[in-house]
């Protein structure tokens, strides 16, 4: 990965984390598409072969790590393939 790419993707993550922070609503979605980010970066893959291993688009994925859309169930179950990783959801009792 190219030292610009780096820098322009880590600048997406503190963005996609200071919207974490910041958000009420939406922090579940924004927690999972900062572990996508996270895990396709570990794994070497730019968002363009993520997408080809999910069957989706680049764009979608973008989309997916920038916060902007809730993804669905099932796309995040082919991502979560796609990572090597489980797919946990969990509900707990509210206080």
């Amino acid at each position: 990965m190219s030292s610009q790419r780096a820098r322009l993707e880590k600048s997406a993550l503190e963005r996609l984390a200071e919207r974490i922070r910041t958000a009420d609503r939406g922090w579940f979605f924004a927690a999972i598409a900062q572990d996508v980010a996270e895990r396709r970066q570990q794994r070497g893959l730019s968002q363009r072969e993520l997408a080809e291993r999910v069957g989706t688009t680049q764009s979608a994925i973008a989309r997916l790590e920038r916060g902007g859309r809730p993804p669905r169930i099932d796309t995040l179950l082919r991502i979560a393939d796609a990572l090597d990783c489980d797919l946990a959801v969990e509900l707990r009792p509210r206080r």
